[in-house]
This record gives structure tokens, C-alpha cells and sequence, in this order.
């Protein structure tokens, strides 16, 4: 069984991980329209992920005797002026979404919840890893530059990233 705390601490986190979905769907869009068609495919493969990671913690709560509960999410963004600023708003959000799981493992400790502490271990990972690869995007961006081509050097950089993490996630 769970708290009533942790149950609407985890339908916030809910919320904020179909927010986050959303804000890469938008984001896919906006990049569609922009022609960069590797940052689009990025941006839907992540779109996906964060859809997955709702989803889990959707059937975490009921399968703990909690009510998971179906999360209204407001309207993300959807321009941005430059693909950089882009990438900063997310390495941004991924930053706030590590901030809400830390905060969530120690609600875990406070009511000594291990249970949820464990099943909050594979976030806490996934954020490390989430935070890291939105650092790299961010410092190979920097080094791209901003000069006429930087938009197609950017797409392709995103592209090859985007086709590794697939390969990886196939194998």
C-alpha cells in the first residue's frame, strides 16, 4: 500500500512526464516545419520515451494500491527562435525533471517507502543519462557554431545520436 502523499507525489510526476512528452512532440514539430529532419526523428523518439516513462509510473501507482490518475497537461511551447535555444530549453526541463525524481527519493526516505524506493532507482539513472546526452547535444552544438551551415551540421550531429541511441535500444 501506498501514502496518499507519495500517490499525489507520483501523480505530479505523472504530469510533469506527459508534460515533458508533449514539449518533445511540439518540439518535432517545430523542427519538422524547420526542415531539420534528423532533430524531428530525435525529437519523436524522445517524445515516445517520455510518454514510456508516464506510463510506468502510471502502472506503478495502481499496481501499489494507489489511483494513477490521468494528468492534464498544458500547452507546450511550440516556436522557438534558433534550434540552440531549443536544446537549452530542454537540457532545462531534463534538469527540472531530475530536481522533481530527487525530490520523490526523498519522500521515499522520509516515509520509509522502499518500495517506490527502488522502483525510483531506474529514474534516477535514466535522468543521469538523459541530463548527459542533452550536455553532449549542447557542447557539440557550441562547437558546430553558428555560421551559415550550422543548421545542417546540427541536424546531421542530432541524426547520427538520434540513429545510435536506436541501435542501442534494438540490440
Amino acid at each position: 500500500m501506498i501514502s496518499k502523499r507519495m500517490e499525489e507525489a507520483l501523480n505530479e510526476q505523472i504530469k510533469l512526464e506527459g508534460f515533458a512528452s508533449y514539449l518533445y512532440l511540439s518540439m518535432a514539430s517545430w523542427c519538422d516545419r524547420e526542415g531539420l529532419e534528423g532533430c524531428t526523428q530525435f525529437m519523436h523518439r524522445q517524445s515516445e520515451e517520455e510518454r514510456a516513462h508516464m506510463l510506468r509510473i502510471f502502472h506503478y501507482l495502481n499496481e501499489m494500491g494507489g489511483h494513477a490518475l490521468t494528468p492534464e497537461i498544458k500547452q507546450p511551447p511550440h516556436e522557438w527562435p534558433t534550434v540552440q535555444q531549443m536544446f537549452k530549453d530542454v537540457y532545462a526541463h531534463e534538469q527540472k525533471v531530475t530536481a522533481a525524481i530527487h525530490k520523490l527519493v526523498q519522500m521515499s526516505y522520509e516515509e520509509h517507502d522502499h518500495t517506490t524506493l527502488n522502483f525510483l532507482q531506474w529514474y534516477v539513472e535514466e535522468q543521469r543519462e538523459e541530463e548527459t546526452l542533452m550536455r553532449t547535444i549542447l557542447d557539440r552544438i557550441n562547437l558546430i557554431g553558428d555560421g551559415p551551415q550550422s543548421l545542417y551540421f546540427i541536424d546531421k550531429e542530432i541524426q547520427g545520436i538520434n540513429n545510435s541511441a536506436a541501435k542501442a535500444e534494438a540490440e
